[in-house]
């Protein structure tokens, strides 16, 4: 019911301030799992993605977002809880895994799981190479992926912080990846990286954005 409430107020405050244009949203399978796999400009991302998406959406987020204290920390975890975001302790040895499981499990009850391959926001705007957690979630469930693209978050919000401002935004999907194909070989690196890549190169595509070949954590430190 709070998610309802939510994605019905939220959603309209968003379209009446941004009017975001939304392009190919009939690519989206109206039942069954699917994997929406995108670029990550900024951190309100997600929030664009859950609330304009007929589907309900989940996510993976920092635990830390749901485990403020105090009427703020419960506030918090409400709105994100809300919005899709399932918790993870994504910094811990054993982070990466429980991601990969936690998105199984939400596609293998016929939900629809979003997902940034890049693993973090991009650095400065540029799309970064994508990580096979993507490949494997596809192949182990048999999930389709619908690439899309954010476009103008990065100006709503840049950097991932402060307020949001009023920006134009569009919303862009592709058409759904399907990789049958290469069933039973979610353990071969090559096959993952085939996968990825491919995905990432929808990304590239419905984006216009520039596409660099080393991972946005390494730009990130550099």
């Amino acid at each position: 019911m709070s998610r309802i409430v939510l994605k019905a107020i939220l959603g309209f405050v968003m379209r009446v301030l941004y009017r975001p244009r939304v392009e190919g949203m009939e690519r989206i399978p109206a039942t069954g799992p699917v994997i929406l796999a995108g670029n990550h400009v900024t951190f309100i991302d997600s929030m664009f993605l859950s609330l304009l998406v007929k589907r309900p959406v989940y996510f993976i987020g920092k635990d830390e977002y749901v485990t403020g204290k105090g009427l703020k920390g419960r506030l918090m975890a409400w709105f994100f809880t809300s919005a899709g975001m399932i918790p993870v302790d994504r910094d811990g040895g054993h982070g990466g895994v429980a991601a990969l499981m936690t998105g199984r499990r939400v596609l293998e009850e016929g939900s629809v799981f979003g997902i940034y391959p890049e693993g973090t926001r991009s650095p400065d705007g540029r799309l970064y190479r994508g990580r096979t957690g993507i490949a494997r979630l596809t192949l182990m469930t048999g999930a389709p992926v619908v690439p899309f693209a954010m476009i103008g978050t990065d100006k709503v919000q840049p950097g991932g912080k402060g307020l949001p401002r009023i920006a134009p935004v569009t919303v862009r999907f592709g058409e759904a990846l399907d990789f049958s194909r290469y069933d039973g070989m979610d353990r071969d690196r090559y096959v993952l990286r085939a996968v990825t890549d491919e995905v990432m190169s929808d990304v590239m595509e419905l984006s216009g954005q520039e596409y660099v070949d080393m991972y946005a954590t390494k730009a990130r430190a550099a």
